[in-house]
Protein backbone atom coordinates (compact mmCIF):
# COMPACT_ATOMS: atom_id res chain seq x y z
CA UNK A 1 0.00 0.00 0.00
CA UNK A 2 1.44 3.35 -1.10
CA UNK A 3 2.26 5.83 2.09
CA UNK A 4 0.03 9.20 1.95
CA UNK A 5 1.23 12.61 3.23
CA UNK A 6 -0.67 15.38 3.96
CA UNK A 7 -0.75 18.59 1.46
CA UNK A 8 -2.32 21.73 1.14
CA UNK A 9 -4.10 22.38 -2.22
CA UNK A 10 -5.14 26.07 -3.54
CA UNK A 11 -7.17 25.51 -6.72
CA UNK A 12 -6.44 29.02 -7.64
CA UNK A 13 -2.71 29.45 -7.52
CA UNK A 14 -2.71 26.08 -8.59
CA UNK A 15 -0.28 25.62 -5.48
CA UNK A 16 0.32 22.25 -3.78
CA UNK A 17 2.06 22.00 -0.41
CA UNK A 18 3.74 20.45 1.82
CA UNK A 19 2.68 22.98 4.85
CA UNK A 20 -0.02 24.33 5.73
CA UNK A 21 1.89 27.86 6.81
CA UNK A 22 3.94 28.71 3.30
CA UNK A 23 0.86 30.18 1.82
CA UNK A 24 -3.13 30.09 1.95
CA UNK A 25 -4.99 27.28 0.57
CA UNK A 26 -8.32 26.14 0.43
CA UNK A 27 -8.44 21.89 0.86
CA UNK A 28 -6.06 19.35 2.82
CA UNK A 29 -5.49 16.47 0.93
CA UNK A 30 -4.27 12.64 2.40
CA UNK A 31 -2.23 11.29 -1.13
CA UNK A 32 0.03 9.05 -2.64
CA UNK A 33 2.79 10.37 -4.96
CA UNK A 34 0.95 9.39 -7.71
CA UNK A 35 -2.03 11.11 -6.97
CA UNK A 36 -0.35 14.04 -6.33
CA UNK A 37 1.72 13.55 -9.94
CA UNK A 38 -2.01 13.25 -11.35
CA UNK A 39 -3.04 16.91 -9.48
CA UNK A 40 -0.11 18.07 -10.44
CA UNK A 41 -0.21 17.21 -14.02
CA UNK A 42 -4.01 18.53 -14.01
CA UNK A 43 -3.28 21.91 -12.86
CA UNK A 44 -0.42 22.26 -15.47
CA UNK A 45 -2.72 20.97 -18.33
CA UNK A 46 -5.75 23.36 -16.73
CA UNK A 47 -2.78 26.13 -17.14
CA UNK A 48 -1.81 25.85 -20.88
CA UNK A 49 -5.66 25.63 -21.79
CA UNK A 50 -6.33 28.43 -19.86
CA UNK A 51 -3.48 30.31 -22.18
CA UNK A 52 -5.13 29.16 -25.35
CA UNK A 53 -8.23 30.09 -24.02
CA UNK A 54 -6.79 33.38 -23.51
CA UNK A 55 -5.38 33.77 -26.99
CA UNK A 56 -8.61 32.90 -28.73
CA UNK A 57 -10.66 34.74 -26.73
CA UNK A 58 -8.90 38.18 -28.55
CA UNK A 59 -11.24 36.59 -31.88
CA UNK A 60 -14.07 38.35 -31.52
CA UNK A 61 -16.14 35.60 -33.84
CA UNK A 62 -15.50 32.57 -31.61
CA UNK A 63 -17.70 32.51 -28.59
CA UNK A 64 -17.13 30.71 -25.41
CA UNK A 65 -19.38 27.90 -25.92
CA UNK A 66 -17.98 26.40 -28.85
CA UNK A 67 -14.36 27.60 -27.90
CA UNK A 68 -12.05 24.33 -27.32
CA UNK A 69 -9.80 25.28 -24.88
CA UNK A 70 -12.36 26.68 -22.44
CA UNK A 71 -14.18 23.75 -22.47
CA UNK A 72 -11.10 21.95 -21.97
CA UNK A 73 -10.09 24.33 -19.34
CA UNK A 74 -13.56 23.66 -17.94
CA UNK A 75 -13.52 19.87 -18.16
CA UNK A 76 -10.24 19.72 -16.39
CA UNK A 77 -11.25 21.97 -13.38
CA UNK A 78 -14.26 19.50 -12.75
CA UNK A 79 -11.41 16.73 -12.85
CA UNK A 80 -9.43 18.50 -10.21
CA UNK A 81 -12.61 19.64 -7.99
CA UNK A 82 -13.79 15.48 -8.30
CA UNK A 83 -9.72 14.62 -7.31
CA UNK A 84 -9.75 16.72 -4.45
CA UNK A 85 -12.94 15.20 -3.31
CA UNK A 86 -11.60 11.62 -3.76
CA UNK A 87 -8.12 12.44 -1.79
CA UNK A 88 -9.38 15.14 0.52
CA UNK A 89 -9.74 15.44 3.92
CA UNK A 90 -13.73 15.52 5.46
CA UNK A 91 -14.02 18.98 5.02
CA UNK A 92 -12.71 19.06 2.01
CA UNK A 93 -15.23 15.69 0.22
CA UNK A 94 -18.09 17.49 2.08
CA UNK A 95 -17.25 21.11 -0.02
CA UNK A 96 -16.68 19.30 -3.41
CA UNK A 97 -20.12 17.34 -2.84
CA UNK A 98 -21.79 21.28 -2.09
CA UNK A 99 -20.54 22.40 -5.52
CA UNK A 100 -23.03 19.88 -7.33
CA UNK A 101 -20.69 19.06 -10.38
CA UNK A 102 -23.37 17.35 -13.16
CA UNK A 103 -23.00 14.32 -15.62
CA UNK A 104 -22.48 15.25 -19.17
CA UNK A 105 -25.64 16.54 -21.32
CA UNK A 106 -26.20 15.77 -25.03
CA UNK A 107 -25.79 20.32 -24.68
CA UNK A 108 -22.50 19.83 -23.03
CA UNK A 109 -21.08 16.84 -23.64
CA UNK A 110 -17.65 17.95 -22.94
CA UNK A 111 -17.98 17.59 -19.06
CA UNK A 112 -16.15 15.23 -17.52
CA UNK A 113 -14.86 13.45 -20.75
CA UNK A 114 -11.90 11.68 -20.79
CA UNK A 115 -9.03 14.04 -21.50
Amino acid sequence: MDNKNTYYVSVGRREILRSGTDSPYEFVVNATDDEITKLRMLFDRNEESEMEGFLISQMPSVPYHVDGPNQESDNLLIKIYRLIGKIGDEEARNHIKTMGFKPPTEEHPYIDKEL
